[in-house]
């Protein structure tokens, strides 16, 4: 597994994902910035990280998804192996929150995005950019923010993090390959955060309603049952949880 280690630059998504435009890039290449200072989230939102004290990185993924059907798997691929990595930190009450988000106390702690680029030869190229937010105390104006120091009281290494995850991360992308994606699934919807619980939403048009999370289907959207027992399917940019 390759390295390549930036003091800064704007998004690790985005230089990795030109670097493929450049050059032939090794199949699990990493890239690790100690200070991004244009991360992307989800709908569009920036990823607030203090330099030095986190662990913004990419990974380069190649001929692990063979269809576009494939897709989610990844994205579930990834956060179980973040939560099974935090898991063997002994970090408490960890959720995988739908749709890229690692919460410890219901707090986040780590975001994933993925970008998926389709190959004229029908390869599929991942590029997974993860946060995790390691050793930063102070979140202004972000009060569902949490990072693995206030959550245990200590400071981290942060490349032993990095380490501990990668190893995690291969040795379930090798269980992927060889099994498939049903048990990271089950374990993805075993600790789904809010499943089966009443709460609050709001969608696109702002409008609030309740709810209860019923499943993450293998496309990604997200099954709600609403008030009248129907099933509602929502896209990441349809739907917000309000908590």
């Amino acid at each position: 597994m390759h390295i390549i280690k930036l003091s800064a630059i704007d998004s690790t998504n985005s230089y990795l994902k030109e670097l493929i435009t450049k050059q032939t890039v090794e199949n699990f290449t990493v890239v690790l910035a100690e200070n991004q200072t244009n991360g992307r989230g989800q709908r569009g939102a920036n990823w607030e990280a203090e330099s030095g004290k986190n662990l913004t990185f990419s990974i380069l993924t190649k001929d692990i998804l063979l269809s576009f059907e494939e897709v989610f798997n990844l994205n579930v691929v990834v956060a179980v192996s973040l939560f099974q990595t935090f898991s063997n930190l002994k970090i408490p009450n960890l959720t995988t929150k739908w749709a890229n988000d690692i919460l410890a106390d219901k707090k986040k702690i780590c975001g994933i995005l993925i970008e998926n680029q389709f190959k004229s030869n029908s390869e599929i190229f991942s590029v997974i950019g993860i946060g995790i937010n390691v050793n930063q105390e102070n979140f202004i104006n972000l009060p569902q923010a949490s990072s693995l120091k206030i959550i245990s009281g200590q400071e981290w290494n942060k490349d032993e993090v990095l380490l501990t995850f990668l190893n995690q991360f291969q040795n379930n992308i090798n269980l992927y390959k060889n099994e498939g994606a049903k048990y990271f699934w089950e374990v993805y919807h075993e600790n789904l955060f809010k499943k089966n619980m009443p709460m609050a939403f709001e969608n696109a048009q702002n409008d609030k309603f309740m709810g209860i999370i019923k499943q993450v289907l293998p496309n990604g959207l997200l099954q709600i049952q609403l008030e009248d027992d129907s099933l509602q399917l929502f896209d990441i940019k349809e739907v917000k949880m309000l908590y």
